[in-house]
């Protein structure tokens, strides 16, 4: 999610030397307390496992867990001041990638964890695509070097689509982009815009680069993400993304408003009917299945070999932490099949789970896609992962792009620009 800034600024590399030198924060001794940050909401698949975690945790250990729910842009705005303090928990769950994991990593604010990879076998029980994005080599760069987090879950984006509305309107499942456009034009035939959508985070963002992503090959996304080869913002794939979505947006299929919209917004849009489709991750599957008002189910975009997806986001230990062997027993049980398979039962997408251990056959559909994916590499990362503002700066392109004052070639160029500037001096 998820998902979110320059890596290698003189002030960072200052940062980085001091804490690993350790002049920051020293780790306290340990109290038997547990400190446990995460923004997963309660009633989420991961909230429920990792709740559940928490007993078992407790039980087992006898210590005790201290958790604060704190938001996502909470701890994305505050996390390398926060780590970088007395105030920083044990443990906490933090996004993945160059700009946001990969960041603190070179700074020196995350502890590696490779000694608890061997103890624990960690790297034996998660798939070797979805290690990608727990190590971090020196330059905060995911793929190679220590491990500096663990994933627990899986996600990625897919179609969401509301059954009673494509069955009232006499319309199916698209396989194609072209009949994915004819079923929005039907919907906008009938006045009813087809998809729900949001500039002011993330949501749109996905279907920009998801479109990208459908003319794009594996290299391509290697040098978008990992800077293997310069990344030409006039070429073909985002020329693609933002003529295609200029287009859609001309066309009605996705409505100007969303400048304005958070990703709260076209989520909630889509529970209560306004909207029949939402091209969003599998991190709101949970709250689907509680809250929608309607039955739905799900499809990968069609005709894409690969959509935005990863491992899910991290359980980091910050170099700070009084309780860095508290917070590895607790990884190891959040992994454990009982509780995977509990977060596969609630609409999630688990790493580790033992099939005969699913109750719910409404999640088998999101893990099968899961591992379609997998099997067909098709996990492309996230848009704004390659710099540690690209986030906000691709935001304000595409709300540009909605409200006309931005041109999808002006857009590609300011963008381009915004990601060259950003990108860690390693790879200029």
């Amino acid at each position: 999610m998820n998902t979110r800034r320059t890596l290698a600024t003189a002030g960072i590399a200052i940062l980085g030397v001091a804490a690993l030198a350790g002049c920051g924060p020293q780790a306290e001794e340990s109290d038997g307390t547990l400190t446990l940050w995460h923004y997963e909401g309660e009633n989420s698949a991961m909230g429920i496992a990792w709740n559940r975690a928490i007993e078992v945790f407790e039980e087992e250990t006898g210590a005790t867990v201290e958790f604060e729910e704190r938001s996502f842009e909470q701890i994305r705005q505050t996390a390398s001041q926060v780590l970088n303090s007395d105030e920083a928990p044990d443990l906490l769950e933090y996004n993945k990638g160059n700009a946001t994991a990969g960041l603190l990593a070179s700074q020196g604010l995350l502890q590696p964890l490779d000694d608890a990879v061997e103890e624990y076998g960690w790297d034996d029980t998660l798939a070797p695509s979805l290690q990608t994005t727990a190590r971090y080599d020196e330059n905060g760069v995911m793929g190679s070097g220590s491990w500096y987090g663990i994933p627990t879950y899986g996600e990625y984006v897919q179609f969401y689509y509301n059954e009673e509305m494509f069955e009232q309107y006499g319309l199916e499942v698209p396989t194609t982009i072209e009949e994915l456009e004819q079923v929005m034009q039907a919907f906008v035939d009938e006045g009813v815009t087809p998809l729900a959508e949001a500039a002011g985070e993330y949501p749109l963002g996905q279907l920009w680069y998801q479109l990208a992503l459908s003319q794009a090959d594996r290299q391509w996304v290697n040098d978008y993400q990992i800077y293997e080869n310069p990344v030409d913002f006039s070429g073909p794939e985002t020329t693609y993304a933002s003529e295609t979505l200029a287009d859609w947006v001309e066309r009605g299929y996705v409505s100007s408003d969303a400048t304005g919209l958070i990703a709260e917004d076209a989520g909630t849009g889509f529970i209560n009917g306004t909207y029949p489709m939402f091209f969003s991750g599998s991190w709101w599957y949970g709250r689907f299945l509680d809250e929608a008002q309607h039955d739905w189910s799900t499809f990968l975009f069609p005709g894409a070999e690969m959509s935005p997806g990863s491992s899910g986001n991290l359980w980091v230990i910050p170099t700070t932490s009084g309780d860095p062997e508290l917070a590895q027993q607790f990884i190891d049980i959040t992994l454990r099949p009982e509780i995977q398979a509990l977060m596969g039962d609630n609409g999630g997408v688990p790493v580790a789970a033992d099939a005969a251990d699913l109750s719910d056959d409404s999640s088998v559909e999101l893990i099968e896609n899961f591992n379609t994916l997998l099997e067909r590499d098709g996990l492309g990362f996230y848009p704004d992962w390659p710099t540690p503002t690209f986030y906000d700066e691709l935001n304000a392109g595409l709300q540009g792009l909605l409200n006309g004052s931005l041109s999808p070639a002006e857009m590609n160029e300011q963008i381009g620009a915004d990601y060259d500037a950003g990108l860690p001096a390693s790879a200029r």
